[in-house]
């Protein structure tokens, strides 16, 4: 018995329409494809319009709801190294975004703050982003969106204390 219209576009890629039956179930695929449609509008809507990449808006958006933070602190929630996160946060002074400052209390590291041109850029490119996302994901009703949004948050969570 062939497929419903319906249920063969259910089982096809998102683009190009490829069968995936196959992968219908495979989280790790499922959250690449919906990782692809994130991408597409964080770069319409905070990427090419404040010149920023992901990594720095996320590590800029730390920084300014955790004033006096570390990049140890910052390396470790973002599960990379310090060099890394040095090299971000660097790029970010360099625009004026973030100031480091000497800590008080431990002389060998400094503490990140936002600065005020910082913290605005935060601000107007989060409501972007939220603005953008909500309207890719029109067709899930908002109790789907709050729910997706909270199982990829406990998926997240309990990645991180395993």
């Amino acid at each position: 018995m062939p497929k419903s219209r319906l249920n063969a576009t259910a089982d096809e890629t998102p683009a190009g329409h490829l069968a995936a039956a196959g992968l219908r179930h495979v989280l790790g695929y499922q959250l690449a494809q919906a990782g692809v449609v994130c991408t597409r509008v964080f770069m319409r809507e905070v990427g090419d319009a404040h010149d920023l990449r992901p990594v720095e808006y996320t590590v800029l958006h730390l920084i300014a709801e955790n004033p006096a933070c570390s990049s140890v602190r910052l390396a470790k929630a973002l599960s990379v190294t310090k060099p890394n996160i040095t090299m971000w946060v660097e790029r970010l002074v360099a625009r004026g975004l973030v100031q480091r400052t000497p800590s008080a209390s431990d002389k060998r590291s400094h503490e990140l703050r936002a600065t005020a041109a910082g913290a605005a850029l935060v601000a107007r490119a989060t409501q972007s982003l939220v603005a953008g996302e909500a309207a890719a994901l029109a067709h899930l009703s908002p109790g789907e969106r709050v729910m997706l949004a909270e199982l990829l948050h406990k998926l997240a969570r309990g990645a991180a204390r395993s």
